[in-house]
């Protein structure tokens, strides 16, 4: 036997693919028809209708594939017509599905192109996102370490405190190695180390200023990186193979205060700074990220700002210090000031009396000698003491005037007046002296000038008298004449000036007086000093009259507590001068009554002369001058007991005295109220007049206020004390203007 015989032949090579093929599109269908149930559930998931479409298509053909490939099965062999047909039809519906399913994948890949687009759209944003939630966590950390670094800094105003604690807080929320301020010295050339984190430097290195890395911080408001070799940056040795750390600078303005003032709010230099500091561990990889200079930059704006605030404490404190001492002194100067002015009122309330005493006896009795048998050259004499003492007792009025005036004691006394008869009473008073040097006085009133007016007459009368005064004691020759006119409301802006301003009203008028002479006249660059106390500017060829120089000045201080002006126009030396002035008068309420309310002036021809029998009391502690008033009204005919004492004065007082002259000084207020108690009916208890020489308002209130009848200034003449008693006796009242 053949062995050859024994093998089995094998399958045909077309039958082994055939057999493959088979095998193949069996699983080729299973695998297709796998597919449909996972979009199957792909579909049901999805909720887009374009996707959703494009789904079930892409699984109808997925489904067509795997039966056309299952019905491939049947065309290995011989097959019938009808497979034919069946296989036709899938693989034709096949074609129709996949041409349907690539034209709507034309219309889809756009969109989903754009989705994908929009996804990496949104992924960049939720990045973006991310970095500026991180910026906005570091932000708020680094606002949260600057509230506390201002908290701290401006805890105090202390300026090393405030300096020390923002190293500390800056080195401990930086991490730092090392932190350190440099301030400008005094000179102002000069960078000197004052403050360090570690205490590691000596303090009071200095560094010119001028170095070109000073100049990089100070021209730049931002945090500038510095070298760590840098002068102002070796604030620490560094030793071996370690690598300094990464070193920043920044500056921090400082207030300069110039001509520091209270109400002034100072300014700030911009030249002057000083230098902060900082440096990172060394031998580190950590560098400075930007959330940390911007927390050092508004540091140093804190920091500036504390310093400013210090600053202007510490100014305000010394301001404050130099205040108080200055108010100290002024308290102590204001407190001297006022000790001086009452030892002046003092001085003069005593040397008032006491110059007043001595010149009442000398007129007294000078009026007295000057009534008796007399030779002419005794005569003489007698007139000639009267006339000095004339002139001592106006010089001892002007005096104590001005000094009224200074302190502003004096005051206006407004009343009811005869302005007329002020000028005819002056006239009368200058005109004795007037015809002595032959000078012809005339006066010139105008014809609308109001007749009864409301001011102080003594006031005035003293400063027509003076001016008037004036122009006769310095003319030899010639005449004099006084004119007095009311300035119309339109004429009024003629005379205002820088120092008087005349505003009209219906209640008042300006009067204006003057007084033109054809004297010696006064030089036009003397004129200004006219009115300056203890000043005269006549030659001594005229100084015949022995004037003090307080005349003008006085009236000047008159005239302007009445509203005016005074001044005197001169041509020169030699050709006379006008003297001037303008005051400010009121109109009487009721113009028309005939009574007025002022006692007029009882005229010298008029005044009883004869007194004889009248019984008075003189009660005065002064020898001297309880004689001299005693001598006075028995040469008036009056019966006169003297005393020297109070006590002594009630015990010898009785209904027949009419008339009790006492001194001020000797309790005449009290004793006042004693007799008026003493004799309840009025017209039983005597007239008690003070005799005084003090000329200030407060005694003649007083003397009002404590019932007393009537007040004669010291010194008194014979015909003072006729004229006065007269009128006491006539009207039961007699106040001497003082």
């Amino acid at each position: 036997m053949d062995p050859c015989n024994c093998i089995e032949p094998q399958w045909p090579a077309d039958e082994l693919l055939m057999k493959y093929q088979y095998i193949s599109d069996f699983f080729i269908a299973l695998a297709y028809f796998s597919i449909p149930l996972e979009l199957i559930y792909f579909v049901k998931k999805s909720a887009v209708f374009p996707y959703r479409w494009v789904l079930v298509q892409f699984g109808a053909f997925i489904v067509l594939c795997g039966a056309t490939h299952l019905i491939n099965l049947w065309t290995f062999a011989m097959h019938s017509r009808t497979v034919a047909v069946v296989m036709t039809t899938a693989k034709a519906l096949t074609a129709a599905v996949s041409c349907a399913t690539a034209l709507m994948l034309v219309h889809i890949i756009p969109d989903l192109l754009s989705v994908k687009t929009r996804e990496l759209f949104l992924k960049n944003k939720a990045a973006e996102l991310d970095r500026e939630m991180g910026l906005i966590r570091t932000q708020e950390e680094t606002g949260r370490h600057v509230r506390m670094l201002t908290y701290e800094i401006r805890s105090t105003l202390d300026r090393h405190t405030i300096l020390k604690t923002t190293l500390v807080e800056l080195g401990r929320t930086l991490a730092l190695e090392e932190c350190a301020l440099w301030m400008p010295t005094r000179t102002g050339l000069e960078l000197q180390l004052s403050y360090t984190l570690r205490q590691q430097n000596p303090v009071g290195y200095t560094v010119p200023i001028h170095l070109p890395v000073i100049n990089q911080v100070f021209s730049s408001n931002r945090a500038v990186k510095i070298s760590p070799n840098s002068p102002v940056a070796r604030l620490r040795p560094f030793a071996g193979k370690y690598v300094p750390g990464e070193v920043v600078a920044v500056r921090v303005p400082l207030l300069h205060l110039s001509n520091f003032q209270i109400n002034d709010w100072p300014e700030l230099s911009t030249k002057r700074y000083a230098l902060m500091v900082l440096m990172l561990p060394s031998d580190s990889a950590r560098q400075w990220h930007v959330h940390e200079l911007e927390l050092v930059e508004v540091v140093a704006d804190q920091v500036a700002v504390a310093l400013s605030h210090a600053a202007i404490l510490e100014e305000s404190m010394r301001a404050r210090d130099l205040l108080i001492e200055q108010n100290v002194a002024l308290d102590l100067a204001r407190r001297e000031a006022e000790t001086a002015i009452r030892a002046r009122n003092d001085f003069l309330a005593v040397m008032n009396h006491e110059m007043r005493t001595p010149m009442h006896a000398i007129i007294a009795l000078s009026s007295l000698l000057q009534e008796t048998e007399l030779t002419p050259e005794q005569r003489l004499m007698v007139e000639m003491i009267l006339k000095s003492s004339n002139l001592l007792a106006t010089l001892i009025n002007d005096v104590l005037d001005l000094s009224r005036l200074e302190d502003g004691s004096l005051q206006l006394e407004k009343g009811t007046f005869n302005l007329h008869s002020v000028f005819k009473e002056v006239l009368n008073l200058i005109k004795p002296v007037a015809s002595v040097k032959k000078l012809l006085v005339t006066l010139n009133l105008a014809s609308d000038m109001p007749v009864y007016a409301v001011g102080d007459e003594k006031r005035l009368m003293q400063t027509i008298l003076n001016v008037s005064g004036n122009a006769v004691k310095f003319s030899k020759e010639g005449s004099i004449s006084i004119a007095a006119f009311v300035i119309k409301s339109e004429s009024l802006r003629e005379y205002r000036n820088a120092e008087f301003f005349p505003v009209p009203s219906d209640g008042h008028f300006y009067l204006c007086v003057q007084v033109k002479d054809m004297g010696s006249g006064i030089s036009p660059q003397d004129i200004p000093k006219l009115f300056t106390k203890f000043t005269q500017t006549q030659p001594l060829a005229t100084r015949n009259s022995g004037g003090s120089g307080l005349g003008l000045a006085i009236c000047k201080r008159f005239v302007n507590l009445m509203d005016g002006h005074i001044w005197i126009e001169s041509e020169g030396l030699g050709k006379g001068c006008t003297a001037s002035f303008i005051v400010k008068l009121g109109f009487p309420e009721r113009p028309n009554e005939t009574k007025l309310p002022f006692v007029p002036k009882v005229q010298a021809n008029h005044v009883q002369t004869n007194f004889a029998g009248l019984k008075v009391l003189v009660l005065d502690d002064n020898g001297v001058s309880r004689s001299v008033t005693k001598g006075l009204l028995m040469h008036l005919g009056c019966d006169v007991t003297t005393v020297g004492s109070s006590d002594e004065c009630i015990r010898v007082v009785s209904q027949e005295h009419k008339v009790v002259f006492m001194d001020v000084s000797m309790d005449c207020y009290e004793l006042a109220s004693h007799l008026r108690e003493r004799f309840g009916k009025r017209h039983e208890r005597p007239l008690v007049v003070a005799l005084t020489g003090n000329t200030d308002k407060a005694t003649k209130e007083n003397c009002i206020r404590f019932g007393l009848d009537g007040v004669i200034l010291k010194p008194v003449s014979v015909d003072k004390m006729r004229n006065g008693l007269a009128e006491l006796l006539e009207h039961r009242v007699l106040f001497e203007a003082m």
